[in-house]
């Protein structure tokens, strides 16, 4: 292989979604592209790191984790997440929102205001609102009145929302019928933190985003990357961290989490899907300067 670049992840922008690599490349995830790699790195997967800094010990990790980190790493990672609950003086302003990701599917989450929806694309919610915003406190005391008052989730498994993407409702009215009622039974609640701002419910639809109009249903998921594998398919959809590959099979999801630490070289379109692929079965089924 004549050229390879390590995978970053996926990032989610104003302008759309881009798969970032070491060195600071990027590669665009317009929809129609045609999406064709092959795995190197005959080492195998190498953790990424954690808070920007490398893996001291570069180690190999399972080509299945999501996470592609070692187990040290993860726990530096998680240890400095808001989500984790170990941060209690973070100066900035927070947001508290209600995510829809399809039919009964409502969770309630927070965000730090700078981030925008960033945090809403990267996980892949077809539609939400905010609801509130103050300190960072405050977010998390109204998140979990929430959880507790209106039995709202905070997370939704991944494949409860790759199974309803082909089924979602057709407008958007319908898509933020539950969030608007969510969001007006929330604001009835009396236990609000004082300095929490209420915000109006104006719901926010991602489906064009995502290009979810239309999608088929998916034959099946990668399950994993492995050396040697190669992935060819036309980008129909991303939501989230997931591709929607168009392949001669029918319609794959590729978790772009699953390709994080892997070093990936151009593969021919056209070609095959040679990495291990879960079906579903009874579900909602030269050198090149960069890889797409």
């Amino acid at each position: 292989m004549a050229q390879v670049w390590k995978c970053a992840g996926l990032r989610w922008a104003a302008d759309g979604a881009v798969l970032v690599w070491d060195g600071g490349r990027r590669s665009a995830l317009s929809r129609g592209k045609s999406v064709a790699f092959e795995v190197a790195g005959e080492g195998g997967r190498r953790c990424v790191g954690a808070r920007g800094n490398p893996c001291p010990v570069r180690a190999v990790v399972s080509g299945r984790s999501t996470g592609a980190r070692c187990e040290e790493c993860a726990r530096l990672d998680r240890a400095h997440s808001v989500a984790a609950d170990t941060i209690a003086d973070d100066p900035r302003p927070y947001r508290v929102y209600l995510a829809w990701f399809g039919p009964g599917m409502v969770k309630v989450g927070i965000t730090a205001a700078e981030r925008g929806p960033a945090r809403l694309l990267e996980q892949g919610a077809v539609c939400f609102s905010w609801l509130g915003v103050g300190p960072l406190m405050a977010a998390r005391r109204t998140e979990e009145l929430l959880r507790a008052a209106l039995k709202v989730p905070d997370r939704i498994p991944y494949a409860a929302k790759r199974a309803v993407r082909s089924a979602l409702p057709e407008t958007e009215a319908e898509r933020a019928a539950e969030v608007t009622a969510l969001h007006a039974r929330a604001l009835e609640l009396d236990a609000w933190p004082e300095s929490l701002v209420r915000q109006p419910c104006q719901p926010v639809d991602h489906v064009g985003v995502f290009g979810l109009q239309g999608l088929p249903a998916a034959v099946g998921e990668v399950a994993e990357l492995v050396h040697g594998g190669t992935v060819s398919g036309e980008l129909a959809a991303v939501a989230g961290p997931d591709l929607h590959l168009a392949t001669a099979r029918g319609l794959v999801v590729l978790d772009s989490r699953l390709m994080t630490g892997w070093e990936l070289g151009p593969g021919g379109a056209g070609g095959e899907l040679t990495v291990p692929v879960r079906e579903f079965r009874g579900e909602a089924a030269g050198l090149q300067d960069g890889l797409f």
